[in-house]
């Protein structure tokens, strides 16, 4: 690796007297050049950010005057000049680079404003693949690293909420401190680590390859900085990815306190849920406690959808967080809020609805402008110690068609519509899972428990604990019985309908134990496990 040159150290001031400007995103531009123009630093600008800033008036200097080169190749070729790079990365106070800079005729550059082409935009905005690949900036990220690494002289901005701040300190004296250049160096690393990771996700998606990349990288902006994680002795913060998935990173919150690490993580949870009922299909609601369903049913109304969700377990929804498929109206909004819940997320909310929240200034209301596609491709993250797991998204979804009758006792049409009713709510239980429903509801919920018998247990033990009979219901479990207790315990729970992956070496001796007993048993052939 290179050593490190004995150079002198960095100044803790650097006047600024060149400033180099080249924008994609002009807000703010000309407030910015107007004020630096005023404080007597000469402009040196590129293509339409320096017709914008001659356009107000402002004196400024194209980089071609510079460089002797005129721009070329549609654009592609301005900057990337030893001129450019030579008066970014010259270290002043050295003899060498100084010397160096003389004899070609390199002038120093003491401030660089660059924001980068849109490339996260056009692929958002559904660019076709040689769009996208246009709007790969070159020049922009070479002089922000350039200007970075060179923060002993230089003064590196990506957004205009660096350049407010180095605008504050050459209010006082035009010149920049070395702690202002460090902190913008290490921000300009990181917009550039973003930008390359948004072009590398993007060509992982977009070409027919093999197998994972050999190197997968993933970046995101900050969002809130929280008070901690999931537990007081823990730091946290909350990022967006680019092209954000709808949901929780994209919500406005119209009233409430500030959302925790856990809110956030629980309410994820509960929109995912509630993404996999499509409002056309009626309204539906779903209650989460620590990433885990409390609750879920559909409804004539969004009201009764609420009420039957709240119903399978009102002792745990206390705290919890209420997921809608539906435009939130106020006769829900009344009923949600006459017990203490942190969060309530809907693609929409009336306007009577959000007043009624504005009295409970605590309770968090998320609307989203739609729901998230549960079958969208996608990919999941979990953090290991020394790496990170990566993962397609769960798009498990399943029809009449793709179950496999296995008992004597075939199910009724009525016992189909719960036993997929129950296995769309254990796809989003921890694992293992066991979930009872009839009819469009919920009514016990057996999640993270270390074997499966014990989940179809608890699962009864709360629906008994509130009133709600399992005789009929449909039992759907996550993954396969291993062995019979865990169908039997349903059996005895008064369940007439299962439904599981299959696959287990012990299949013949649970089909058996589910004939004698007079179920009706479908195999999906597909697991859904949730760690």
């Amino acid at each position: 690796m290179p050593a490190a040159p004995d150079f002198p150290p960095a100044p803790e001031k650097v006047q600024v007297r060149r400033a180099l400007i080249s924008v994609s995103d002009k807000t703010g531009l000309i407030e910015a050049a107007t004020q630096l123009a005023a404080l007597g630093v000469e402009l040196v600008s590129t293509g339409g950010t320096r017709k914008a800033i001659a356009d107000a008036g402002l004196p400024v200097k194209d980089i071609s005057d510079l460089t002797g080169f005129p721009e070329m190749m549609d654009g592609r070729v301005k900057t990337l000049h030893p001129i450019v790079h030579g008066g970014l990365l010259g270290v002043r106070d050295a003899p060498e680079h100084r010397t160096a800079m003389e004899a070609h005729g390199i002038g120093a550059i003491d401030l660089v404003y660059v924001n980068l082409y849109p490339f996260e935009a056009t692929v958002a905005a559904g660019g076709d693949y040689e769009t996208c690949v246009e709007n790969i900036d070159i020049g922009g990220p070479a002089m922000i690293r350039s200007a970075a690494k060179n923060h002993g002289y230089v003064a590196v901005c990506t957004e205009a909420a660096d350049m407010a701040e180095v605008l504050a300190e050459l209010a006082n004296g035009g010149a920049t401190t070395l702690a202002l250049r460090k902190r913008l160096a290490a921000r300009a690393y990181a917009r550039t680590a973003a930008y390359d990771a948004a072009i590398s996700a993007w060509f992982a998606q977009v070409l027919d390859t093999d197998g994972p990349p050999t190197r997968k990288a993933m970046a995101g902006d900050l969002v809130q900085t929280m008070r901690y994680g999931e537990n007081p002795h823990q730091a946290a913060a909350f990022y967006r990815f680019p092209n954000p998935r709808i949901g929780v990173a994209t919500a406005r919150q119209l009233q409430g306190k500030e959302l925790s690490y856990n809110n956030i993580n629980d309410t994820d949870a509960a929109f995912e849920l509630i993404a996999e009922f499509d409002p056309a299909q009626g309204p539906a609601c779903a209650i989460i406690k620590h990433a885990n369903p409390c609750g879920v049913a559909t409804g004539g109304s969004l009201l009764e959808a609420y009420e039957r969700a709240l119903a399978c377990d009102p002792t745990s929804a206390f705290g919890g967080i209420v997921a809608l498929n539906s435009r939130l109206d106020a006769a829900t909004a009344a009923k949600a809020l006459e017990i203490f819940t942190e969060v309530v997320i809907a693609p929409d909310a009336d306007d009577e609805a959000v007043a009624l929240f504005r009295k409970k200034k605590n309770v968090r209301l998320l609307v989203t402008g739609g729901l998230p596609d549960p079958q969208a491709p996608g990919e999941t993250f979990r953090s290991v110690a020394g790496g990170f797991l990566v993962q397609g998204r769960d798009t498990a979804r399943l029809t009449p068609a793709d179950l496999k009758v296995v008992t004597r006792r075939a199910p009724t049409e009525t016992e189909i519509r719960d036993m997929l009713f129950a296995f769309t709510i254990a796809k989003h239980v921890k694992s293992n899972a066991i979930v009872y429903a009839r009819e469009g509801q919920t009514l016990g919920v057996g999640a993270g428990q270390m074997n499966r018998k014990d989940s179809a247990r608890i699962a009864a033990l709360r629906a008994a604990d509130f009133g709600l009979d399992l005789k009929g219901s449909a039992c759907a479990s996550e993954a396969f019985f291993p062995f019979p207790d865990g169908l039997i315990q349903a059996a005895d729970a008064g369940c007439t309908a299962v439904i599981q992956p299959g696959g287990s070496i012990g299949d013949d001796k649970v089909i058996a134990a589910a004939d004698e007993r007079g179920l009706a048993m479908v195999f999906t052939g597909v697991r859904v496990f949730r760690h």
